[in-house]
């Protein structure tokens, strides 16, 4: 096992590998960029899972917390991360809906010194947004257990939302006595809870509007949390993936909104019911609807940003390029996804900006290195760059990787391979999308994809893309098409 030191002073790009650990085991993405399975595809994690653990590498520059709390994981080593039952945690998601931080940091950072400082690692401390010590859950020979931080901050939750339910008590208290003024304050205080005790909080705001106060906004309904409902959601949400894995999509969408009733406030569901119309079905209206759905919650940092990805794709799609890089810009801020970072990729390579393409396809390739789809995207962009024999030499060792076979199409065209690009490009279309309108917007985003320049005049090209939407005109000034990164 490798030193903490040795585990920190690796670039900060290698350890993000290790944070977005939640990644699917089958990528199902056009053209071998990802998208579906909640987002999160293209990786080499287990396929069964539906609920990682949003943490985020703690950095220097990054503002302070503002409110709740913070789960601040100071793991051993690099193996202990990739191996840590703490990567995946239906419960730990749902906290992370609630105002509670899901941070990993370097022991010898200042909050480390600050938090762990002699402690043996790993361990997990739980602490208040200005960095006092909450509780601790300590290793046992080495191992850290994802049982044990759940049950460090269910117990702090319960022991808080107690503290919360007195208050009420005691603002009924003094309303019920005529000391309006003093409810109506102790009342507020409540309401400041909202992120974390939504519930309570509801509670609050009905008495407030009781005793006439206007200024007050309704609270939206909080993720449920009881153990018998989340099992509920657990086992759809596990039908729903096994079936897109299956490329069941119609089957896949059943599991999944019926997960969503289950508990209309998880963002889960509706994560991966947006990606699913958005990148399998192509109903882009409801996948739209569903990402601004999740938007509008107080939903967990992985699903804003497939959400922010997704309608930045549409949106480009649509024609607003400047917007909807924005919102692609918008996503890696809030989250780094792999997806996001393919597809800002693709942007900047369509605009001419071979440096940014580089630089976005290389933050890709640190979180997903050995993922055989991304290797694939990288070497689309290697066949046009100068490096020809490396990428084709890729695309013959993974040709018969049919969701792939968008971006092996693109580096077969860019090397002037224009029959066998042609022909990647119908199994593309026809072969692994089943879709008419998901076809109708990648045959569009071919037309006008920059690695298919040298195809525009060629017949057999314009023929297998004539059910393209006309929604992206062929530009004199090359711009974004949306294909290889999906």
């Amino acid at each position: 096992m490798k030193s903490t030191k040795s585990l920190f002073a690796r670039p900060l790009a290698f350890f993000l590998v290790v944070l977005l650990f939640a990644q699917q085991n089958w990528a199902t993405c056009g053209g071998g960029g990802g998208g579906g399975v909640g987002g999160m595809g293209g990786g080499g994690m287990s396929m069964d899972q539906t609920y990682p653990v949003p943490w985020k590498l703690i950095k220097p520059e990054d503002p302070p917390l503002k409110e709740g709390l913070a789960v601040y994981w100071f793991p051993s080593s690099f193996e202990e991360t990739q191996k840590s039952s703490l990567r995946f945690s239906h419960t730990l998601s749902n906290y992370a809906n609630q105002c509670v931080t899901m941070a990993v940091a370097d022991a010898r950072s200042t909050i480390g010194q600050k938090l762990a400082n002699g402690e043996k690692l790993p361990v997990a401390v739980l602490a208040t947004p200005d960095g006092n010590l909450v509780g601790k859950a300590q290793n046992n020979n080495g191992m850290l257990k994802v049982d044990q931080v759940e049950k460090l901050v269910e117990t702090e939750m319960k022991k808080r939302k107690e503290t919360v339910e007195q208050q009420l008590k005691a603002a009924k208290e003094k309303a019920k006595s005529g000391d309006n003024q003093n409810a109506i304050s102790s009342y507020r205080e409540v309401v400041t809870q909202k992120c974390m005790f939504p519930d309570k909080a509801k509670d609050a705001v009905k008495e407030l509007k009781k005793l006439g106060v206007t200024d007050v906004a309704d609270v939206p309904d909080g993720i449920n949390m009881d153990p018998k409902v989340m099992a509920q959601v657990d086992s759809a949400m596990k039908k729903g993936l096994q079936a897109e894995n299956d490329s069941r999509y119609l089957e896949a969408e059943r599991f999944y909104a019926q997960a969503h009733r289950i508990d209309p406030v998880d963002p889960t569901p509706l994560r991966y019911l947006g990606e699913l119309y958005r990148h399998h079905i192509g109903d882009w209206d409801k996948a739209r609807t569903t990402f601004n759905q999740i938007l509008s919650m107080n939903a967990d940092p992985i699903s804003r940003a497939v959400a922010l990805h997704g309608l930045g794709k549409i949106t480009i799609h649509e024609g607003d390029f400047k917007k909807g890089l924005h919102l692609m810009e918008d996503s890696v801020k809030e989250y780094p996804l792999a997806l996001a970072y393919r597809n800002l990729a693709v942007y900047w390579n369509s605009e001419g900006d071979l440096a940014k393409a580089d630089f976005y396809t290389n933050k890709a390739l640190e979180i997903e290195p050995h993922d055989s789809f991304n290797l694939i995207f990288a070497a689309a962009f290697k066949a046009g760059n100068g490096h020809g024999d490396e990428a084709l030499k890729i695309a013959k060792e993974n040709e018969s990787l049919l969701p792939a076979s968008y971006n092996l199409a693109a580096i077969y065209a860019q090397l002037g391979q224009k029959e066998k690009a042609v022909a990647l490009l119908k199994r593309h279309f026809f072969e692994y999308e089943r879709y008419k309108s998901v076809r109708a917007k990648e045959m569009m985003e071919a037309r006008v994809d920059i690695v298919f320049a040298s195809l525009r005049n060629d017949k057999a090209f314009m023929a297998l893309t004539d059910g393209a939407d006309g929604r992206l005109p062929i530009p004199m000034n090359q711009h974004p098409a949306n294909g290889g990164g999906r």
